[in-house]
């Protein structure tokens, strides 16, 4: 993973997100089996951020969306809903829990709300919904397969 940290300018666009209460406790939620949520969803913005960058895109809203994409707080393996799926369901909590602690672009809330296009028939209305929506899916797959990932690098490494 590249290291956000690092990156001041990155930092000062999403520094008020991750220091708020909300976002700091979607750490206590495993996402994709093997990662937490917060870890999750700043990879994503990152990542996210910093291709907006390499193709001019806004940069700013690609990373403070990401951040907020899954603001949800519950097992989503374990918890059901009548309405739909997780996959139809969770873009429209997150949305609604991220209204409540900052003020969202019109494009912000479109990436938040269709960051599963695919999973869902929300079609994006902007590139960097579109930019948010594959970043999430690739890095969803490799956090899933990251142990077993690890266990073949070590199962091949050669001293």
């Amino acid at each position: 993973m590249l290291d956000w940290q690092k990156d001041k300018v990155y930092s000062d666009i999403v520094k008020d997100l991750l220091s708020h209460p909300q976002v700091q406790e979607m750490a206590n939620y495993t996402q994709h089996h093997h990662s937490d949520r917060l870890t999750h969803c700043i990879t994503v913005s990152y990542v996210s951020y910093r291709l907006a960058l390499r193709f001019g895109l806004n940069a700013t809203a690609v990373a403070r969306a990401g951040v907020l994409h899954d603001l949800f707080f519950y097992d989503w393996c374990e918890t059901k809903f009548e309405l739909g799926s997780h996959a139809f369901i969770h873009p429209r909590v997150a949305l609604r829990n991220a209204e409540k602690i900052t003020n969202l672009s019109p494009m912000e809330k479109d990436i938040i709300l269709k960051h599963m296009w695919g999973a869902t028939s929300e079609l994006p209305h902007y590139r960097e919904s579109l930019l948010v929506d594959l970043v999430d899916d690739y890095l969803a797959v490799a956090e899933f397969f990251s142990p077993a990932s690890a266990r073949m690098k070590r199962l091949f490494h050669t001293n």
